[in-house]
């Protein structure tokens, strides 16, 4: 039996306890989360106790914790984590500030435990077959990756002002997904970015509009393209060049049935949310989470991914504000 400590009982957090809940020879034993109400409804659902961060991280029957806080409080909890000797799941980023990344990176291969990073679109049944095709070979050597992120509408701007900005919250998922479908690391990136939809998020400094281009080693191209707001739902798409051909997936939408008519094709819409688009993914990197806690499977995406990541996501930031490329590691 894998026992694991839930920290953070919010949206998230939520999402991962009934996942978990579902699992054969798993189970959440205790949760660490301040507010009352949000605590009591996974206590319902999982039966687990309400317990601080240092019991958690202190219980010797504890194999892992999965962290769904606020990211404000990912490094202190991964760090307590690892010093307690359990594996990580930690939703995405790892902290906002790199020094601090660094710190969580070392401090889990110190201490010889297995981290997660909550990248739950290499999770996606559609994105993975893209990966599977590149692997087997169908499309040849990849040469260029075009990525397109767009949300329904823009979150809160009290959620915003804590976000990192768009290049962390939102295109750092992109981020990852190129390393992953490039299979090869990035060295250059140029971004750029305009507020279009909303000024309060300009307000705050923040863009609601951006795009960057990633060149990795080996010469090749990823271009992604983020929006706060896409009036037509959740837009997720993505398309592989290579030298032998193309591989792409598209859109989800409520059902597959086109209807025809003399008014033209007429579809359902897209999904539009977050939550609904991706919850097959959810639900599978948590498997996979439990799985490496086993012993049954490799880790990934893992804390590398996650500092990679980040360090994308900083360089598209300083390329925005410079206005110019960025190389990486320079």
């Amino acid at each position: 039996m894998i026992r694991i400590g839930l920290l953070g009982a919010g949206r998230i957090g939520q999402i991962h306890a009934r996942t978990v809940s579902a699992l054969d020879n798993v189970e959440i034993v205790a949760i660490h989360e301040p507010e009352d109400a949000a605590a009591a409804f996974v206590q319902a659902m999982t039966g687990a106790a309400r317990a601080t961060l240092l019991e958690i991280v202190d219980d010797p029957d504890i194999d892992a914790v999965v962290i769904a806080s606020p990211t404000a409080q990912h490094a202190e909890q991964i760090l307590e984590a690892a010093q307690g000797g359990k594996h990580i799941f930690c939703e995405k980023p790892i902290d906002l500030n790199m020094d601090k990344v660094r710190e969580c990176v070392a401090a889990v291969e110190k201490a010889g435990v297995k981290m997660m990073i909550g990248f739950n679109r290499r999770f996606d049944l559609n994105f993975d077959a893209v990966k599977k095709n590149i692997r087997n070979g169908e499309i040849g050597e990849v040469e260029l990756v075009q990525i397109t992120s767009r949300d329904p509408e823009a979150p809160s701007i009290s959620y915003l002002e804590k976000s990192g900005g768009i290049f962390v919250d939102m295109m750092i998922h992109d981020f990852d997904m190129a390393r992953y479908l490039l299979d090869d690391e990035i060295v250059e990136v140029f971004a750029t970015g305009s507020v279009l939809t909303d000024p309060a998020i300009g307000k705050i400094g923040d863009l609601d509009t951006a795009t960057a281009t990633l060149r990795s080693a080996k010469g090749r191209v990823a271009v992604i393209t983020n929006s706060r707001r896409a009036s037509y739902g959740y837009d997720q798409r993505i398309e592989v060049h290579g030298s032998k051909g193309m591989v792409r997936a598209d859109n989800l939408r409520g059902t597959s049935v086109t209807l025809a008519n003399k008014q033209g094709y007429r579809s359902d819409p897209l999904l539009d949310f977050f939550m609904e688009r991706y919850a097959i993914a959810y639900q599978a990197e948590l498997q996979t989470f439990c799985k490496v806690v086993a012993g049954q499977v490799e880790v990934h995406p893992d804390h590398i991914d996650g500092l990679k990541a980040m360090e994308l996501a900083e360089a598209a930031q300083e390329s925005f504000k410079k206005g110019c490329s960025i190389k990486i590691g320079k």
